[in-house]
């Protein structure tokens, strides 16, 4: 194979077979096309796009570059869901257990957060004891056992999908529209699953600024996991908002088990339920969305998936006295200030991006992968758009290391939320449905 070839065709326009894809995702995962060639090629990539052929072989070359989760045969349909990333997207953690109740299995295989966008993983390092990193054996065991499992990707499960994005991340060619789709779908079928729910998010804090480019990258990928064999549709949602009060990775593990004991900030039941509800529809299980809900909502509601989420943190080596224990905490961060809104009105904007650079800056986000995070440090009681504020009203509490890393954040918080005299008109959380 001449890779330099490859990379003139590309860089000229032209169309690359589907062996030849298969051939140099092989060939660079096993160490012989060096790093400035490959970044050569995503350049190319990056300026002159890949048509849909040529970003299904890339997805199931990068799949193929590792193990693929086999699953004994079962009743329980295989699904997941996976999110674009935002501030205080908590999701997952609850959704999972739900799932598991409601007769799935669900290898959730999950990532970190980079820059302000949180990440799953990091939020379950701060339950103690709580292991990410299983092995694929495991993985499966427990998948069958209780029904569930979130954790992060294995060395063996799509190696070229982590070589691909540091390099991606390095030369500026993460915001391609084929490589996105390729590296979240290659790992997902990695997965083998029935049916998978993307959670596209747009907006402020979003990595697709607008609906219309939300809407582009949900119907590529959508299209692209059926053509592979997995029911797959996505929800735009909005990100212009933080999801639920709370940022921050322990204070969204904590507002995740409220979700789960039915006490959780409403924006975040819906998505929960309603993620639940396709997924549901999708496989088969329930006839229409509005049965789907209900059903989801009564097994919330059973308080099994919160027990479920227990018995999936025991599974995970998590200490769940000390995790009960850290429950009862106001706080586990070292100062708590509260930031008055000192103003009369409505919340207008509560601008998600400006609070998850603060929050990053916290240290509860990183700016690089090598970055450390504080676990302990975020933001809760967000006042949402539409509510009323008085001066004495709290626009939100910073969960900070020191005193005065709290203080200095304060001007910033309060240029994040607007109030005005006129109540904000509500938007609706799942703007489109795309399947």
């Amino acid at each position: 194979m001449n890779f330099l070839s490859l990379i003139e065709t590309k860089r000229e326009g032209g169309t690359l077979a589907s062996n030849q894809i298969h051939a140099f995702i092989r060939e660079f995962t096993a160490g012989r096309i060096p790093d400035y060639q490959m970044a050569a090629m995503l350049m190319a990539i990056y300026f002159r796009g890949l048509d849909t052929a040529e970003t299904t072989a890339l997805t199931l070359a990068m799949r193929d570059s590792g193990r693929v989760l086999q699953f004994p045969r079962d009743s329980r349909p295989l699904v997941d869901k996976h999110s674009t990333g935002g501030i205080g997207d908590k999701v997952s953690l609850p959704l999972a257990p739900l799932l598991a109740c409601l007769g799935f299995r669900v290898p959730m295989i999950s990532g970190r957060g980079l820059g302000i966008t949180g990440g799953t993983l990091d939020k379950l390092d701060s339950i103690p004891g709580f292991q990410t990193l299983l092995s694929p054996g495991k993985i499966i065991a427990q998948v069958q056992r209780i029904g569930c499992v979130i954790c992060g990707q294995t060395d063996t499960m799509v190696p070229a999908d982590q070589k691909l994005y540091a390099l991606r991340d390095a030369s500026g060619t993460v915001p391609s529209m084929p490589l996105i789709t390729a590296s979240i779908l290659s790992k997902k079928l990695a997965e083998n699953l029935d049916a998978l729910l993307l959670d596209v998010k747009f907006g402020c804090a979003a990595f697709m600024p607008t609906r219309a480019a939300a809407r582009q990258l949900a119907k590529r990928m959508v299209a692209l996991g059926r053509e592979c064999g997995v029911n797959t549709r996505a929800l735009l949602t909005g990100m212009d908002t933080p999801v639920g009060r709370s940022a921050g990775n322990w204070l969204e593990v904590k507002e995740a088990v409220a979700c789960l004991e039915g006490a959780g900030p409403t924006d975040l039941l819906e998505l929960v339920i309603d993620s639940a509800a396709h997924l549901l529809v999708q496989t088969g299980a329930s006839p229409s969305l509005p049965a789907a809900r209900q059903r989801a909502k009564d097994c919330l509601n059973s308080g099994a998936p919160r027990r479920k989420w227990d018995e999936m943190l025991a599974a995970q080596g998590a200490d769940l006295k000390a995790f009960h224990r850290k429950l009862t905490l106001d706080s586990t961060a070292t100062t708590v200030l509260e930031v008055r809104s000192g103003k009369t009105g409505y919340i207008s904007k509560c601008d998600a991006r400006l609070l998850g650079e603060i929050l990053r800056d916290l240290g509860a986000g990183r700016l690089t992968k090598e970055s450390s995070i504080h676990v302990e440090v975020g933001l809760d009681c967000i006042a949402k758009p539409g509510e009323w504020m008085k001066p004495s009203s709290t626009l939100c509490r910073i969960h900070a290391t020191d005193a005065a890393q709290a203080k200095a954040m304060v001007r910033r918080i309060k240029a994040a939320f607007k109030i005005t005299p006129q109540r904000p008109s509500p938007t609706p959380l799942i703007a489109e449905i795309v399947r």
